[in-house]
């Protein structure tokens, strides 16, 4: 638990960070939409375009909006400490220059709008439910253990992938050619948010213990999560427990806990108090040409 003079705090912070991101769109993209980047530049003067690859478009947003964010964080005190490690949780740790007991957890999180359903993105991953996360006190792949951070959030930018007949990968241009490349992404939308406001109760990969967020757009930025009705402190309960306790079901059979509304039900309270929520959009049947 938190005191009120540090809920306090990070109350500010939060405001601070929202107010900062309403800024951010006019910093990435042009008049039309379209992300200012578009491509590699090498000493001869020829720009490549760049992949839609989640993981190459990710790692440069992050890059073209970090001047802005060391501003933002000059501007209100604190110095950003960046992650050690590629796997480290989180990208940028907020710490304040008058107290460096008081420190924000910032995640960076990208995704895209679903092309048949932009009600919907691709959803995201937010941070592990291992090691540091159930051992607070841990320094395994965190930066400052968890407990130290007043607030975990993440800052988010939902996108737009461009259509592919308007993309060429493999194409080289050079600067008088620079308005006619199309940007692979465009049309963002920035949110700030807890990440226990946008979580569901399902992990985001199968490989690894990540917690997954939810999937549509106008609950992620509502913060319209699973745990709307019951807090951080039950979203921690229940992802320390995640998949390890067991429970007989009606029809007999005994199987792990792995979904709010069973975890609610084992420790005796309203399943209906898990926030209803669609895990993916239902997929559109095509049309058959009669």
């Amino acid at each position: 638990m938190i005191s009120k003079a540090q809920e306090k705090l990070k109350e500010e912070f939060s405001q601070k960070l929202n107010g900062f991101v309403s800024s951010l769109k006019g910093h990435i993209s042009t008049r039309d939409n379209q992300w200012m980047i578009k491509g590699f530049i090498d000493v001869f003067k020829n720009i490549y375009t760049i992949s839609a690859d989640t993981k190459i478009v990710s790692k440069i947003l992050e890059i073209h909006l970090f001047p802005k964010l060391l501003e933002f964080a000059h501007k209100n005190k604190y110095r950003i400490v960046l992650a050690e490690q590629q796997n480290y949780y989180p990208d940028l740790s907020f710490v304040y220059s008058k107290d460096e007991s008081i420190k924000f957890a910032l995640d960076l999180k990208t995704t895209y709008r679903l092309p048949d359903n932009f009600e919907f993105c691709n959803g995201f991953t937010l941070g592990s439910h291992g090691e540091y996360f159930i051992n607070r006190l841990s320094s395994k792949n965190i930066q400052f253990p968890y407990e130290e951070y007043l607030g975990h959030f993440c800052l988010g930018i939902i996108y737009s992938r461009s259509a592919s007949q308007h993309l060429d990968e493999t194409r080289t241009y050079n600067l008088t050619q620079l308005k006619s490349i199309v940007s692979v992404i465009g049309d963002f939308q920035f949110f700030v948010r807890e990440k226990w406001e946008i979580a569901g109760d399902y992990q985001g990969s199968s490989n690894t213990a990540n917690i997954g967020s939810i999937m549509k757009i106008s609950d992620i930025l509502d913060g319209n999560g699973v745990f709307k009705n019951l807090g951080e402190q039950w979203f921690d309960d229940y992802w320390i427990n995640y998949g390890k306790i067991q429970m007989a079901m009606p029809d007999g059979n005994v199987k792990k806990i792995t979904s709010l509304k069973n975890y609610l039900i084992y420790r005796g309270q309203d399943p209906e108090l898990a926030n209803p929520m669609i895990r993916k959009p239902a997929r559109k049947k095509r049309q058959v040409a009669k």
